[in-house]
């Protein structure tokens, strides 16, 4: 009974000491220069497929929906197993976020050939031409940015973002996003957008209350509303 007692008070301890972040990105105009899907002539290894959605999609969500956030640190991490897929000409999502340690698969949606690889320095690889229905995966065992692209078809890009850790996420089309679980502390929570860039911050953690984080892109835009 005491080794179950003291097991329980340790369970009781860490979730106590677990906090949260609530927060937001303000985004106020355009960032992304969006593509333009070539025609289908160029992408007739096979059947032709629809062109890709979204051009009629708002581009304030847009940009929204490309803002990952992460606590900076390798302290703790719960590698997952995530999908890109290749549909309708393009890469779904265009922004994956995952832990370091974690495996993404690729698999082909699209009745012609597609091609995955990358150049980026966290992970560089070359998966090759396959075809609809067929797959690839690829372990990303090094944080950091990792661009991908596909070999026959240019205007396709994806951006995998692997965080240090368990603790990350994408903002939703609101803007708002949460980061719950991580111990109490101090840490910089960073804020990565394809186009913008980098963002910091410094936030303190502390147990039963949640901290509360805006981020404003780009920066030029908050200089501007501080000073109203």
């Amino acid at each position: 009974m005491r080794m179950v007692g003291m097991l329980l008070a340790i369970v009781v301890l860490s979730t106590a000491q677990a906090a949260d972040i609530e927060g937001s990105v303000v985004i106020t105009r355009k960032l992304t220069k969006r593509k333009v899907t070539a025609p289908a002539s160029s992408y007739e290894r096979g059947m032709a497929v629809e062109l890709a959605p979204g051009a009629d999609e708002d581009p304030l969500v847009f940009e929204r929906e490309r803002v990952v956030i992460y606590l900076e640190g390798q302290f703790s991490s719960s590698p997952i197993t995530a999908t890109l897929e290749q549909k309708n000409r393009r890469f779904i999502p265009e922004t994956l976020v995952v832990p370091v340690g974690s495996t993404v698969s690729f698999p082909n949606l699209d009745p012609v050939f597609h091609n995955v690889f990358s150049l980026s320095k966290p992970k560089s690889f070359d998966l090759g031409n396959y075809a609809k229905d067929h797959s690839r995966t690829v372990t990303f065992p090094k944080p950091g940015i990792v661009f991908v692209h596909c070999h026959l078809h240019p205007n396709m890009a994806a951006a995998i973002v692997v965080s240090p850790n368990q603790w990350s996420t994408k903002a939703d089309a609101a803007g708002r996003f949460a980061i719950s679980g991580a111990p109490s502390g101090s840490y910089t929570i960073v804020a990565w957008h394809k186009s913008a860039g980098f963002f910091r911050q410094a936030v303190h953690l502390t147990e039963n209350r949640a901290a509360a984080v805006e981020f404003v892109i780009p920066v030029e835009e908050a200089t501007a509303l501080a000073r109203r």
